[in-house]
């Protein structure tokens, strides 16, 4: 698995608010690979960004990425928003 593989699928990842791929926007922060899991961190443009857009820009990471051939478990993380820890812990449930 490579980071560049990874880049590629999080490109389909769009913001829901202003129609931009998250990767164009510079939001993600890490990408880590070790053996068949993937980790992500990533912020938005604001630290108030609306719940329900943090949640689904999440989600959208996770449903991609879980996606790429080799990827067993996938892991986001969101940095840097009033709402992170609630948003992590829903969507790597």
């Amino acid at each position: 698995m490579e980071k560049k593989k990874v880049m590629e699928e999080l490109e389909k990842v769009i913001d829901p608010e202003i129609g931009v791929p998250i990767t164009t926007m510079g939001l993600i922060d890490k990408i880590e690979i070790k053996d068949k899991n993937v980790n992500v961190d990533f912020h938005l443009t604001m630290p108030f960004c609306p719940n329900a857009f943090a949640l689904q820009i999440a989600q959208e990471i996770r449903k991609v990425v879980s996606r790429l051939e080799g990827v067993e478990k996938v892991k986001v993380n969101l940095k840097d928003h009033v709402r992170a820890e609630e948003i992590n812990e829903e969507v790597n449930k």
